[in-house]
Order: structure tokens, then sequence, then C-alpha cells
């Protein structure tokens, strides 16, 4: 076969092609949260390979010297499994907690850095991740009519949970197929697709559209949007579609911000805005009521999450934070403090300085990207992602996702180690 821009030509691309190709196999058989950890330590391990035991191979003198941002998230990731420690040791809570918690950072937040490195480092182009998710596009849309025809015609709303549940050891979720949920009270479908949870999907399709939009052939590309668009709407998740908004349009914003004509335009929106400030200033407010009321009850536990997880954090374990995620009382249905939020999330389990580590190596990725984003493409891209998932670190837990959104983790290394060059 003709070997082009969108085949894969080397042993990481074909392992990262065949990945993003294999989602819905994956979901099916319930293996997608165990394929994200596998295929990170699998690119982490042939890097290892290329650069000490067979540097003389040709994909070896491909191997990138990682951009020192890459590093940063290295070494902030690894600075997140001591303040874990620490934290356990500070209540007491015994190797054996250790351990599992242990393998569950190695799940998260090492799993962030190992996918951010090999997007960096090997020779993995965009152009593989962006073919092939919009070749899984093409997938979902002709999955689409069996979804939404599912909660009609009675099938049931989960198939079932894999038995491999009992490798991944996190909860049900993650390893049922489930084709539909219905909302509490109103009693309509909502669609996860292959995530979670519905708001998880839309952090994915959102994923998808911006790959989507970079995709050169124009049969594919309409696939790939048209699944996009399909992910973010079924889910219904009020955050995607805020995303949709505001991420989608960076591309363009940042491709034309340099040329004057630009500024000129810009002048009379600016000028409208001051002057219309107090009627935006209200319509905004309003929005954000209607947002928040849109899903009362899911607002309500989140904030109350939210706010026992600070309460909590400043007096009990400030600095290393608690170790473990508990569960909320009754008021909060039982889930997990600081649930729901990264930040908040971070500092229950592993106190402020957790918060620092993922605060660094994310301010940093964000100001380097929004400077070379004026010039490169690859950039810009890097740049919506991490636009992303520092939008979506107040509404999720990153880590617990990481297996889902890794092409925008190897997205985001790759403009990093742009910089570089």
């Amino acid at each position: 076969m003709v070997q082009t821009d969108n085949h894969p030509q080397n042993s990481p691309e074909r392992l990262v092609h065949h990945t993003i190709l294999a989602t819905w196999l994956l979901w099916l058989v319930g293996g997608l949260y165990i394929a994200g950890p596998v295929l990170g330590c699998a690119l982490a391990l042939l890097t290892l390979y290329f650069y000490f035991v067979a540097p003389a191979l040709p994909e070896a003198k491909r191997l990138q010297t990682p951009h020192w941002s890459i590093m940063m998230w290295l070494l902030s990731m690894a600075a997140m499994q001591i303040i874990l420690v620490a934290g356990h040791l500070n209540f007491g809570l015994g190797t054996g907690a250790i351990i599992k918690s242990s393998i569950g950072w190695a799940k998260g937040w090492l799993l962030i850095a190992l996918f951010i490195f090999a997007g960096a480092v090997l020779p993995v182009r965009s152009e593989i991740i962006y073919r092939a998710i919009c070749r899984t596009g093409k997938y979902t849309i002709l999955l689409l009519p069996i979804f939404l025809a599912a909660p009609f015609i009675g099938l049931p709303d989960t198939l079932w949970v894999s038995p491999l549940k009992i490798v991944g050891g996190s909860g049900s979720e993650y390893f049922a197929t489930t084709l539909y949920t219905l909302e509490p009270g109103s009693g309509s479908p909502r669609w996860q697709f292959f995530a979670p949870w519905s708001p998880a999907a839309g952090m994915v399709g959102l994923v998808y559209f911006i790959c989507a939009l970079q995709e050169r052939d124009r049969g594919w590309k309409s696939w790939g949007i048209a699944a996009a668009l399909a992910i973010i709407f079924l889910s219904q998740s009020r955050l995607a579609l805020v995303g949709l908004v505001v991420i989608a349009p960076i591309a363009l914003i940042f491709s034309q911000i340099t040329r004057p004509f630009i500024w000129f335009v810009a002048v009379v929106p600016i000028l409208l805005a001051g002057w219309f400030a107090n009627d935006i200033l209200a319509f905004l407010d309003l929005a954000q009521s209607e947002f928040s009321g849109a899903r009362a009850d899911s607002t309500r536990v989140r904030e109350t999450l939210g706010r026992i997880a600070i309460e909590r954090w400043q007096n009990e374990a400030f600095w290393f934070g608690h170790g473990i995620v508990e569960r909320g009382p009754h008021l909060v249905e039982y889930m997990p403090i600081g649930s729901h939020h990264s930040w908040y999330g971070l500092l229950f389990v592993k106190g402020i300085l957790g918060l620092i580590a993922l605060a660094i190596p994310m301010a940093i990725s964000l100001v380097l990207l929004v400077r070379t984003a004026l010039f490169s493409p690859a950039a810009r891209v890097g740049l919506s992602m991490i636009i992303l998932l520092l939008m979506y670190s107040f509404g999720e837990n990153l880590e617990s996702l990481a297996y889902l959104y890794w092409p925008a983790l190897m997205l985001i290394g790759k403009a990093l180690q742009h910089k570089a060059g």
C-alpha cells in the first residue's frame, strides 16, 4: 500500500492510530479504561527503548530532545506522588492505602505527563491523530441511529458491565457499555457514547471537533465534525456547549491577529461593548443564572461538594491534603468530596502543594502556547487543547478522564516541543 501523510509509518504511529480506531470495539468490551494507561506506558517504554537500548535504529534517530516545559510536566506529576505519600503518612493510612493510591496516581496524573512527553519526543505526526479521529467519527455517525432509537424501542440503558472491571479497580461506569441515560425528574434521554458520563462525552466531543477542523481531506473532515457535534449536543453538557463557543474560534483568531486589518475591525465591537457595558453585564448575569438553573440539582451538589472540600482542606490538611478521596454526606448524594472539580479535588486529596503541582505546568504551557500560537498552526491546536483542559478543570477531575482525552495531551506535547524548534 502506498504510504501517505495519513498512514502510520512507524511503530509509535501505528500504536496511536490503531488505538484510536479501536475506540468503539474497546468500548464494547469495556476496555477503554485499560487501553489508555497501557498505551501511555507502551509509548513511554518505546521511548526508553529507542533512547537507551537501540539508539542506532532509524526510528530512534528521529526522537526529539524534550523541551524544558515537557520536563516540567514530568517533574510536577512526579511531585504529585511524593505529596500523595506525605498525605497518607500524615493520617497514618497504611501501606495498603499508599499502594492503592499510587496505582490511581499512575493511571491519572502520571498518565497525563506520559502522553505529553510521548507527543513531544516520539515521531508521531499530528495528521495521524486527526485522520484516525475522523475515521472514528465516521463509525460514530454510523452507530448513531442505534443510540438515538435505543430509549424509544425498549433497549436497556446499559447493555452490560465488563468483567474487566476487576482489572481496572474503578467504578463500574468506566467499564459499562451504556447506550443512554435518563435524566432524573424529567426522564428525558441523554447520551454519553463511549465516555463514563455525559459531561465527559462533551469533553471528548470538543477534542474531536478541534482535531477534525485540522483534517485536510474534506470528506474525512465532514465525518469528524459531524460526529463531534453530535457527541457535544446529544451529551447535553452545558460546559461542552460553552466550550464550543469559546474554544472553536481560537485558531482563527490567533491566525489573523497579527494582521493590522483585524485590529481596525475590532475597534467597532470594542467601542460598542463600552457603550452598552451595563446591558451586556445584565445579559451575562441572566445567562449565568439560566445556565446554573438548567440543572439546579446538579449545580447545588457541585457547589456543596466544593464548599466541603475547601472547609476540610483548610481545617484538616492544608499542605499535603487527606491523601485519599472520601465520600460526602447524604446532602451531596454520597458523591466523593472534591469531585467534579480538579482544583477542589487536589486541595482535598493533596493540599495546596498538589494544587501548585498542577497549576505551574499548566500556566507555563498556556503562556508559551499563547506566544507561539501567533505564528504556528501546531501551537494553535495545542493552545486550544490546554484551554479546554483549563476550562474542564473547573467541572471535571482531569486525572480520571486522561484515558479518554489522551490525543489532546499528545498534541499539547507536540505544540510545546514545536516551541523548542
